[in-house]
């Protein structure tokens, strides 16, 4: 017989408000989609409004969202004085001097990639119809490294129609492509690739003839590394081959793929960090901090309103308002926070490179600022810092670590720098395999397998030993 009672329980049940879930989803957001984010929220709540005519007297612009911000913005890279003048070496995205070739080479406008670079050559060239009709049909067999796909006899047959179309008058054409830019693209083989470029530069080149040759009859050896046998071959003597193969080693074997179908992506930085007298610094990039505040005009006619629901919707959006820019102040705070603690942990990095970065978790900054792991990973996320060493993401101060034989510790960053470097040093005709890398970072104190020095290896696109030996 069922029976009816009534009970008290008694629980706790954690439940995420509007405002932080708004303060989290602020959090992850990069720079572009928070500017997005402003700008809809100026859009669809009266009650904010850009601050750009807030100026203070000593011409400082006033925020809202982060007075802090502002206060400590730092001078544009190049302007301050207390930028370190320190040679920093490789930075990344620096250009050695001895590499004149255009920065901008290798990328495409936001037109295309290389059919359309190719193409656009073709429609402003004094080519007549027949010819630009061949054109045509060449380009689109150029397939994306800048190599011809199709066979000129296939491609005859396809341009048949009223007019024939003779072999010679398409190799003509192709013949005009393969001196266009990049040079070198419509070639048919990695030979005639690279004889294209070679005789495209000046007849005058040291060793460009003796590379022609080498290029011409000798890449069967040159796969081989036979170089003994490419000099009897030949007959050139070690130091004529060891130019010519350094000629042949500045020449691009994929000149398609300077063209790029991707449009360049630029990165703002939310940080910059720089040293000043007392030590490494970071501040917030005051370019992305949004302007924004409280419209004083319609916030002051919320009392004012004598109709109910005008004044309902009014208190409404004003106090939507003021959560947004306490969600934005929130998230600058947090972020100049993590940043602080990355750069207090990676100071031998911004010092002495890649060589000296830490090992680092999102662990260890949670822990070290009472924050969650997953507050960490969101703030870690498409945010950058500018350093005098080039602009980082802030999960790249984040690796893994290796157990050293003194019983510390060394971040799989530091142990890819030592590698790169140890094969940079390493004689050109007496590579070191893999094995002997790790034998060298185990007399160093760093233990790792031989695996795992192939795995870095590879990583960092660098070829094994067998295939870095090079002639003296």
């Amino acid at each position: 017989m069922l029976k009816s009672s009534l009970n008290l329980q008694l629980g706790q049940t954690l439940t995420m408000t509007p405002q932080l879930q708004q303060a989290i989803r602020l959090l992850q957001l990069s720079t572009l989609e928070l500017q997005l984010e402003v700008q809809q929220a100026l859009e669809s709540n009266p009650m904010l409004e850009l601050a750009e005519d807030a100026n203070t007297s000593d011409g400082t612009p006033e925020t809202e969202t982060g007075p802090e911000t502002e206060a400590s913005a730092p001078d544009q890279p190049g302007d301050g004085e207390s930028w370190d003048t320190t040679d920093y070496g490789s930075s990344t995205g620096q250009r050695s001097e001895s590499d004149d070739r255009d920065p901008f080479e290798n990328q495409a406008g936001a037109g295309g990639g290389l059919h359309e670079h190719l193409l656009w050559q073709l429609h402003l060239s004094p080519l007549n119809d027949a010819d630009r009709r061949i054109g045509a049909a060449l380009i689109d067999s150029i397939n994306a490294d800048g190599y011809l796909e199709t066979d000129l006899d296939s491609l005859q047959d396809t341009l048949g129609g009223e007019t024939e179309v003779g072999i010679d008058e398409i190799e003509a054409v192709l013949h005009w492509i393969q001196q266009c830019d990049p040079v070198g693209v419509g070639a048919r083989n990695l030979r005639e690739c690279l004889s294209i470029q070679l005789r495209s530069l000046p007849p005058a080149t040291p060793e460009r003839d003796a590379a022609l040759r080498v290029v011409a009859d000798g890449m069967d050896h040159l796969a081989r590394h036979d170089f003994k046998g490419l000099q009897r071959a030949l007959g050139l003597s070690e130091a004529e081959l060891a130019r010519s193969l350094e000629l042949i080693r500045t020449l691009n074997p994929r000149p398609g793929s300077q063209i790029s179908n991707q449009p360049p992506e630029y990165v703002t930085p939310d940080v910059y960090v720089r040293r000043d007298g007392t030590g490494w610094r970071v501040d917030l990039n005051p370019e992305i901090a949004p302007r924004i505040r409280i419209n004083s005009l319609y916030a002051g006619m919320v009392r004012r309103v004598s109709d109910a629901r005008d004044s309902a919707f009014m208190r409404n959006q004003l106090q939507e308002a003021r959560w947004f820019l306490k969600s934005l102040h929130s998230r600058n705070e947090t972020l100049l926070r993590v940043a602080r603690a990355i750069v207090e942990r990676q100071t031998g990095f911004l010092e002495q490179g890649e060589v000296a970065m830490q090992p680092l978790i999102l662990r260890d900054i949670a822990e070290a600022l009472g924050m969650h792991e997953s507050t960490i990973s969101r703030v870690t996320t498409q945010k950058y810092m500018h350093t005098p060493r080039g602009v980082f993401e802030f999960k790249y101060f984040f690796s893994s670590h290796v157990g050293t034989r003194d019983g510390g510790e060394c971040s799989a960053t530091a142990i890819r720098a030592m590698i790169r470097q140890l094969i940079s040093e390493e004689p050109p005709d007496r590579p070191m395999s893999d094995s002997r890398l790790a034998q060298v970072l185990s007399d160093r104190g760093i233990n790792v397998a031989r695996r795992t020095v192939a795995k870095y290896r590879e990583a960092m696109n660098l070829p094994p030993s067998s295939e870095r030996r090079q002639l003296v």
